[in-house]
């Protein structure tokens, strides 16, 4: 057991050591191990061949102890030197009576104790008197006062505490979210940009008409010249002319037949007032 210490030591110090396996290194009572392992916090001696506690230092940060199936059958209080232990395996063991469970009725801390293929666990009301004798445990052979099993428990445990850390980190995005930086708007636009897009804007209504302006009106300026022709204009003035002067004529013509009609109509009323007179000097 000792070279197995030093194998799993792994040239540490032993107060620097905080956990050491030694499962299977054949050996009747416990050989190497000294009080020097101060800062040990967890310990399995599985299957080593034990056949007693004797000389089993003190490991006052000890918390996790695994003696299973080995042919331990008393001497238990060897473990009160473990007052922090809070685990304690004993399963396929050599373990016959309760009388020999009250050496560690001083272990506070003991929370968890496992006697799984222990002779004890045969006798009445067995889980009952183990409670009652050992009132600090919360798990005997993996299962609690109320039938559940442990790993159940600790699955539930495992699942309440993700869903809470989802739901604080569901608030904190939230809050991430809702929290605007110094110097930025609602939106994220920075405050100072925003004001400068604003005198941007002033500054173009307050220079008059822009270039795209400008440039549509060069533009249609240029369809205006392209569609002048001189000549055009030319042969309109003279169709112009030529129309007055047709105006004129139908206007003189119209006002001398007109005279002519006179002329003719009177001539006629002389014609008749002669042919009247003649006749009147003929009777």
């Amino acid at each position: 057991m000792e070279k197995r210490i030093a194998l799993e030591s792994r040239g540490k110090n032993p107060s620097e050591v905080s956990e050491l396996i030694l499962d299977n290194c054949k050996a009747t009572t416990i050989d190497g191990l000294t009080n020097d392992f101060v800062n040990l916090e967890s310990l399995s001696l599985i299957n080593v061949g034990l056949t007693s506690l004797r000389h089993f230092p003190k490991l006052p940060k000890l918390r996790k102890l695994d003696l299973s199936e080995n042919r331990i059958s008393g001497g238990l209080q060897h473990l009160s030197g473990c007052p922090m232990l809070g685990s304690l395996s004993l399963s396929n063991n050599r373990i016959k009576s309760l009388d020999i469970l009250e050496a560690i009725s001083d272990l506070k801390e003991l929370k968890s104790l496992d006697l799984y293929q222990c002779e004890v666990t045969g006798i009445d009301d067995y889980r009952e008197n183990v409670f009652k004798l050992l009132p600090q445990l919360q798990w005997l052979d993996g299962v609690n006062r109320e039938g559940q099993a442990e790993s159940d428990s600790e699955e539930d445990e495992d699942e309440s505490s993700v869903a809470s850390s989802d739901v604080e980190e569901a608030d904190n995005d939230e809050e991430d979210e809702d929290e605007v930086p110094d110097g930025l708007n609602a939106v994220g636009v920075a405050a100072d940009d925003e004001e400068e897009d604003d005198d941007d804007d002033d500054d173009e209504e307050d220079e008059g008409p822009g270039l795209a302006y400008l440039q549509k009106s060069d533009l249609v300026d240029e369809e205006e010249e392209e569609d002048f022709q001189p000549g055009e204009v030319d042969e309109e003035e003279d169709e112009d002319e030529d129309d007055e002067d047709d105006e004129d004529d139908d206007v003189v013509h119209s006002h001398g037949g007109k005279a002519k009609e006179d002329e003719n109509r009177r001539k006629r009323k002389r014609d008749d007032v002669d042919e009247e007179n003649e006749s009147k000097r003929e009777k």
